[in-house]
């Protein structure tokens, strides 16, 4: 049989050979295990056959618990069944998975391992939510490689149809999910040969089926349950020799010996590592370079943990072995040791001459586990007393329980060649990445293999794709150290990021920038050329951002830079390499249209045709480094000694990828995983190609421009006579318009260095003549727009109380207490959460659902969620996806029962106080639900029970001081939470009477997961997980929530009517009970042709033809007579509803895949619009003034 060999990633792996044993697949989102499902999903669309040669059934589900009942009763109904999960996802399949092991039914489930949400969600490996289900009673077999992704992923459906027992296969999440690597791809007719069709007939007769009817999961008492637990035994026994029947047998397929345990290493070693996961890999080189010197190590790889086998394990144990180190990728808190160090000291319980064993943790939260850790377990395995509880890859200076790191060997093979490349999140560096990883894998004969290392940004974040070729296999699994080549999309990670400091010799470092070969010398730092020289490296530059504005791209520079390494890089010849880069740009783009296919083979045409070497002077090396001040200053305008202290020790560090190199110590006070408001103030990032530029003459002052903004980048002031003057001398300002503002200076001002560079502000802007251009970054600061931003954000006060802030141009005038957000550019979501902070942001209570708007907004170091003057602010807490309803009402329901508290030593205490203060009381009680008169009461009040001595009551109340004040309570969530997983619990707190304001983000996907289909997904939209178009209508959540009556309810979208959005959080607010909002936010996921600047575009557009109609449901009209629906939206106009369906990716995609299909979806999508519009006529046409 001839190998087949194609470069893939871990996920892509486990899907192929899951989708071969799969009949029903119940799958549902999470990070980073979704794309298991999405390729089943695209597979079975497609009508790819599995063994049985029929397509997989997929059903998504509203939740992982969802996911795992309907696997739970598939396979109940005869049919092998998979389901794909991770971390919190696989804890709420917990339940289930007692049920499906208890009943031998034998489902398997591909986990790629993750981190737990703990003191912060994490969303990188280790092993800490599979270890929590070894008790469930699934069997669990690990795959430390892509390759043995591949090759065991089938074993767990074998052997779970042969034992009866269900299987649990499992990978390290990124590390190995998301790693490339070019692998050997199973021929399905192994599996055909392999699989036992006897016992697939014998489970499909213990189906439930009334042919043969029986009974399922009964309840039994006290007397028999023991017993019947213990008479599954004999299945468990059974495993481990049936998982090692089908290891060796695929073994003999493969070449490549599978065993329980395999063993690598001396044949009489004396020292030991026990490691299951990507570390595998790592270890085996570190295990040669110490054989190579004479040491006797080895490495023992686990592979069945489940159950832990003591006959598998002692086969390979050599018995020369004195000493043992178990690693573990997971902390359980208070255990006597981890899961896998715990299984192996059992395994020597009573047996003589037990070596000593010693375990540690390593690698949690995805933490990069490098040779040099594993040499240093090796070296702490020399020593007479080794530490038997250790930590490596961190300093622990705490609990003192780390190895310190010594060999920095390296161990790779030399004729490796590494390379590095530095991008922006969504500039399609990674994309290109992934294509070149896949010519290079897939087209010659080299092994390949890609890792990409992102920060928490949803895109405009810094990305770091680390690309290996080499003539065998590659085992470095780990990040790139000594890169051969290195590539820098963004100029402005220069002197920000230590991108070429670990370089070889020789090495070649690429920069994309505007600079031309006279000029790039001048931005280049010190610290650069020094290295540059050191490295006697070669030195490139490319302009690819005008090249790629030229071809008609944008800012779209990936296919440039990969043309340009091809060029340089020298694996294969250019010519062939721009064929295969036209190859897969192809399949890459073509859902996107042909014109954009052919951009992109115009930018490999011309990519490599701009490269301009720039020659490294020897001299450079005695250039003295600047001094780097801007740590020193980090933070330097901030007055709050704790936020500066964070900004400092942490942010920092973190933000210029040095977040390796804290130490435990660091995190004092902020164990509990708190971060300081107001940080991202302090990045800085100037990451945007082009920033807006205000012109003054043209500025009619509406705010529009500052209202729409994603990341508060751009805000209007007013200027007294002192601030006019103290601002520096180049700074232009204009007379104000309004009444009230005499005396004042105006001036819109843009933090170019905080500017994404969207262009949604310029786009908004009504001004006859735009009173915003989009100019180059360099060109703004040129002109000090910097430093403009510096004095206008940080020195002139916020004079909020000029002007209405019921108006857009009023509520601009207030200080955004949301600002410089992680957000993509163009966001569809943050603007309207900005909005509620500069109206109520003082004394917002947020509770935030797992998602894109939790990542944007509280990804450490980064907090944009920030105080004012005062010091007060929103304070924000996340808590899981599913649970965010009832979190917030958590919160809501514990500050009104302290607020009860207040009231009842109001009450009792009234007597007890000065006839002033017992006043106040009084006006508390009366207006406790009003924010504005509370905020009144406590700055009166307060100071009277300070001057008050030894007052009982006085001290109880300032003991609670901080409730006096009535709390905003809002939950935030998009519509993955609000329309699925979490939607029975917000369904609850709606129903519930208690006064808070929610707010869904409604993307119509799962922004955050990468863009899943939701049951907020339209009719005919296509999406992960509705490859084929969505086949059923969208919920109508506005309407489910306005059947209660009691609940206030509106639907917004900012582009459509922006005062609209401003009345409907006002009367929310103001409402003394719950309130929904549903607010439509273009996506990057929808593919908006148009571009993300053109995001409050097509809000217009969407309810301008009945596709998202605005409206606000008011209960208290219904107390008036009134009909509390009022229509906020003209009549659609229908004629353009096409327009904009084919104006997004979404559903012009399924136009040009399948366009019979797209025809009739289309005309059902649209009769649910118009269907959905005649409802809310008919409900605001009805007649209130007659109601009892």
């Amino acid at each position: 049989m001839a190998k087949k060999m194609q470069s893939m990633d871990g996920n892509q792996a486990a899907a192929y050979t899951s989708y071969a044993f799969t009949e029903v697949a119940g799958i549902y989102p999470i990070t980073p295990s979704s794309p298991m499902a999405e390729y089943v999903d695209e597979w079975a669309s497609k009508g790819m056959k599995n063994i049985f040669d029929v397509p997989v059934k997929v059903v998504e589900m509203q939740s992982e618990a969802g996911a795992v009942g309907t696997v739970h009763g598939s396979l109940q109904g005869g049919a092998l069944t998979t389901t794909f999960t991770a971390s919190q996802g696989l804890l709420l399949k917990i339940p289930n998975m007692y049920k499906i092991a208890g009943e031998l039914l034998p489902g398997v489930m591909h986990v790629a391992a993750r981190t737990l949400s703990v003191q912060a969600i994490n969303i990188f490996g280790d092993h800490q939510d599979v270890y929590a289900t070894r008790q469930t009673g699934w069997a669990m077999l690990a795959s430390n490689s892509v390759q043995e992704v591949m090759d065991l992923g089938g074993v767990a459906h074998l052997s779970a149809i042969k034992a009866s027992v269900p299987f649990l296969h499992f990978f390290d999440g990124f590390r190995t999910s998301h790693e490339i690597q070019k692998v050997e791809v199973m021929d399905y007719e192994v599996y055909k040969n392999l699989i036992d069709m006897e016992a697939v007939e014998k489970f499909r007769k213990r189906a439930i089926n009334p042919e043969f009817p029986v009974t399922k999961g009964s309840c039994q008492n006290d007397d028999i349950y023991f017993a019947s637990r213990e008479a599954q035994n004999k299945y468990y026994d059974a495993i481990p020799d049936i998982v090692a029947h089908y290891l060796d047998e695929i073994s003999k397929v493969t070449g490549r010996d599978y065993k329980p345990f395999n063993y690598y290493g001396h044949p009489e070693a004396d020292r030991v590592i026990v490691a299951m996961g990507s570390v595998c890999e790592t270890a085996e080189e570190v295990v040669d370079n110490l054989i190579k010197n004479g040491q006797k190590v080895g490495l023992v790889k686990v592979h069945l943990y489940r159950p832990f086998s003591e006959k598998y394990f002692f086969n390979v144990l050599p018995k020369t072995v004195k000493k043992i180190a178990v690693l573990d990728r997971t902390k359980e808190s208070g255990a006597l040791g981890q899961p896998l160090y715990l299984d192996v000291v059992a395994l020597f319980n009573g047996r003589e001459e037990s070596p000593v064993i010693i375990g540690g943790r390593y690698g949690v939260g995805g933490h990069d586990t490098t040779p040099s850790q594993v040499f240093a377990v090796y070296d702490e395995l020399l020593k007479d007393a080794p530490m038997r509880d250790f930590t490596v890859g961190i300093v622990d200076d705490v609990n003192h329980t780390s190895l310190k790191e010594t060999n920095f060997t390296v161990v790779s093979d030399e004729d490796v060649k590494a390379c590095l490349f530095y991008g922006l999140g969504a500039d399609g560096t990674v994309g290109a990445n992934k294509n070149s990883i896949k010519i290079i894998g897939d087209k010659t004969d080299l092994y390949a293999q890609a890792y990409f290392a992102y920060d928490s940004k949803k895109s405009g974040g810094v990305t770091r794709s680390h690309l290996r070729f080499g003539k065998k296999p590659i085992r470095s699994t780990y990040l790139i150290e000594a890169p051969t080549f290195v590539a820098c999309s963004v100029p402005a990670y220069i002197g920000q990021y230590d991108m070429i400091g670990g370089l070889k010799k020789g090495g070649t470092f690429l920069l994309n920038c505007v600079w031309d070969k006279e000029e790039i010398l001048n931005h280049i730092p010190n610290s650069v050329k020094k290295v540059l020289a050191e490295k006697e490296a070669k030195f490139y530059i490319v302009n690819a951002t005008k090249l790629a504005q030229e071809i008609g791209l944008g800012n779209r520079t990936n296919t440039i830079m990969q043309s340009a390494f091809f060029k340089l890089a020298d694996i294969i010849p250019f010519e062939q390499a721009q064929q295969y880069m036209k190859d897969y740009a192809k399949k890459s783009y073509a859902k996107k249209g042909d014109d954009i296919v052919q951009l992109n083979y115009n930018a490999i045409d011309k990519g490599a045709d701009g490269i301009v070497e720039i020659p490294v002077d020897p001299a450079w090396k005695d250039l003295v480094p600047e001094e780097n001040i801007a740590h020193k200053e980090y933070a330097s305008e901030c007055s709050c000694d704790a936020t500066v202290h964070y900004a400092r020790e942490i942010a920092y560090p973190v933000n210029h990828v040095k977040g390796y190199d804290l130490p435990v110590s660091t995190f004092n006070g902020y164990e509990d995983g708190t971060m300081e408001n107001g940080l991202a103030a302090f990045e800085k990032r100037g990451i945007a190609v082009n920033v807006p530029e205000w012109k003054i003459e043209n500025c009619i002052q509406c705010g529009q421009c500052a209202y729409v903004c994603p990341h508060a980048a751009i805000r209007p002031f007013l200027l007294d006579e002192a601030e006019v003057a103290a601002a520096p001398a180049d700074m232009e300002f204009k007379a104000p318009i309004g009444k009230g503002l005499e005396g004042y200076k105006y001036r819109m001002q843009v933090s170019i260095m905080d500017c994404t560079g969207c262009g949604s502000c310029a786009n908004v802007c009504p001004a006859k003549e735009k009173a915003l251009v989009m100019i180059p970054l360099d060109e703004a600061k040129a002109k000090n727009e910097d430093k403009h931003a510096h004095y206008m954000f940080n020195k002139v006060t916020y004079k909020d109380n000029l002007m209405a802030k019921n108006t857009v141009k009023g509520s601009q005038f207030a200080q955004p207490l949301f600002e410089f957000n992680g957000a993509c550019p163009g966001c569809g979501e943050t603007p309207y959460l900005k909005a509620i902070t500069q109206l109520f942001g003082e004394r917002m209570m947020v509770a935030n659902a797992t998602g894109c708007s939790s990542i944007y907004s509280s990804s450490s170091p980064s907090t944009p969620y920030c105080k004012n003057a005062n010091g007060h602010g929103p304070s924000f807490g996340t808590s899981l996806f599913e649970d965010n309803a009832e979190y917030g009402m958590g919160m809501h329901v514990a500050v009104e029962t302290l607020r009860d508290r207040i009231q009842d030593v109001m009450e009792k205490g009234m007597d007890k106080v000065p006839a002033e203060v017992a006043e106040l009381f009084k006006k508390w009680i009366a207006n406790r639900t009003s924010g504005a008169v509370t905020q009144e009461v406590k700055e009166q009040l307060v100071p009277m029970l300070e001057a008050a001595g030894d007052c009982e009551v006085a001290k109880e109340i300032l003991g609670l001081k901080q409730y006096l004040v009535k709390k905003s309570q809002w939950i935030f969530g998009g519509d993955g939470w609000a329309y699925d997983i979490g939607y029975g619990g917000l369904d609850h707190v709606l129903a519930t009477n208690e006064d808070v304001n929610v707010v869904v983000l409604d993307t119509e996907v799962y922004s955050n997961t990468g863009g899943q289909a939701s049951k907020s997904t339209p009719t005919g939209a296509t999406a992960k997980f509705a490859a084929a178009g969505k086949s059923f209508k969208k919920k109508d959540l506005a309407a489910i929530a306005m059947s209660y009556g009691h609940i206030y309810v509106a639907q917004v979208s900012m582009g459509a009517n922006q005062q609209q959005y401003l009345k409907a959080i006002q009367e929310a607010e103001a409402y003394n009970g719950p309130s929904l909002i549903i607010a439509y936010s273009p996506c990057i996921n929808h593919g908006i042709k148009k571009g993300m600047s053109k995001a409050q575009t097509e809000m217009k557009l969407a309810t301008e033809c009945g596709y998202w109609p605005i409206f606000r449901y008011n209960p208290m009209l219904e107390k008036e007579g009134k009909n509390p629906l009022q229509l906020d939206c003209k009549e659609p106009n229908w004629d353009k509803y096409q327009e904009y369906l084919l104006g997004e990716v979404r559903y012009a995609t399924l136009a040009k895949s399948n366009p019979t299909e797209a025809e009739a979806l289309y005309a059902k999508n649209k009769a649910d619009a118009k269907r959905r519009w005649k409802q809310y006529v008919r409900l605001a046409a009805m007649d209130f003034s007659n109601e009892d």
